[in-house]
């Protein structure tokens, strides 16, 4: 398996602990070392206190939510580093808009497997947004996801 589909692999493997309310499975896609910035801002440090974090949350407010995620882009610095960009959501029954953004550096460990270091959870404002690039049309980026 090639590095980028390894990578699209990994992050397949974490919608799937979340879609079956797995805290265990979704932590040991993280290094011990990872951060999670969810987007409220919450700042989870290690693969244990994420999976832990992320059960009792599929014990609660996340029970019976699925997961939704489309990579938008993946670019490699070096052989064991990249940086992921996914648009998602979390839903119960059918995803609507698919309105967060996502930031992973994902790198591959001494045994070759690719784990998340790092996960920057954000809110896409789309009126915000808009209100920017019509007052400043110099701030529209040149690609739009």
């Amino acid at each position: 398996m090639g590095d980028t589909a390894a990578v699209r692999a990994l992050l397949e493997e974490t919608r799937e602990a979340w879609d079956r309310g797995d805290g265990i499975a979704y932590g040991a896609a993280f290094t011990d070392d990872a951060t999670d910035v969810t987007f409220v801002g919450t700042v989870y440090r290690g693969a244990e206190e994420i999976g832990a974090a992320h059960q009792a949350l599929f014990d609660s407010f996340l029970k019976g939510t699925r997961l939704t995620m489309e990579i938008l882009d993946i670019r490699f610095y070096g052989p064991d580093t990249a940086v992921v960009v996914s648009r998602g959501d979390v839903h119960k029954g059918r995803p609507k808009k698919l309105g967060k953004l996502q930031t992973y550096t994902v790198v591959r460990g001494a045994d070759g497997r690719w784990r998340i270091a790092a996960i920057q959870k954000t809110k896409h404002n789309r009126l915000m947004e808009a209100f920017s690039f019509a007052l400043q049309p110099a701030t529209r980026p040149r690609t739009r996801h």
